[in-house]
């Protein structure tokens, strides 16, 4: 009888962080806007079974504008209040957030990479450890014929067919979302992103 084949993992993450109406179109470049983290949700997944292994959700309280934008908080669902309750501060949650992946590769819709490396130097934190390779699924959505232009992560498993399930623009839910869809478009023959 052959051995049980090791379980290679990988995790698929999403990131939520400061914004106020009109962000988005000016790119953050109001007068004292930045991409402050707030959350981090991820999923350690089985990479080739597609099966959550564990999860992870976090709220980061960040330290330039530690009051959330009223705009934030109709998106996401945050409130100051939960975030007051729950929220630990952005060396916390990367240094945690880096033992939750434990060296496996990890995977986000669009450059969320960008984010962690925004609040490493706003916070002059270049000297923390990294985090372990990065893939954008944005290219390989495109590839399978998923067009995520002016989509968002909560927008993935939709696209491949897959009902959204929980809060928009929560970082835990949209994490579900983007593996949903990638579960769904691997099930119709698209080669398995998490292995590649």
């Amino acid at each position: 009888m052959p051995p049980f084949p090791q379980i290679r993992t990988a995790v698929v993450f999403d990131l939520e962080f400061t914004a106020w109406e009109g962000s988005m179109t000016h790119r953050w470049s109001r007068p004292g806007e930045f991409t402050e983290l707030v959350q981090i949700g991820a999923l350690k997944v089985d990479a080739r079974s597609f099966e959550v292994l564990d999860e992870l959700d976090l709220l980061v309280k960040p330290r330039l504008n530690p009051v959330l934008s009223d705009y934030f908080v109709a998106l996401t669902g945050i409130t100051n209040d939960e975030l007051g309750a729950r929220g630990i501060d952005f060396v916390e949650a990367y240094r945690r957030f880096a033992r939750f992946a434990d060296g496996a590769p990890i995977f986000a819709f669009g450059r969320d990479d960008l984010i962690f490396d925004f609040n490493l130097r706003l916070y002059g934190l270049e000297s923390l450890e990294p985090l372990p390779p990065y893939t954008n699924v944005v290219p390989w959505l495109i590839e399978n014929g998923v067009d995520p232009k002016g989509k968002n992560a909560c927008d993935v498993g939709p696209l491949a067919g897959v009902a959204f399930k929980g809060q928009k623009h929560n970082a835990l839910a949209d994490s579900y979302s983007v593996l949903s869809g990638i579960k769904a478009l691997a099930g119709r023959g698209a080669n398995n992103l998490l292995l590649a």
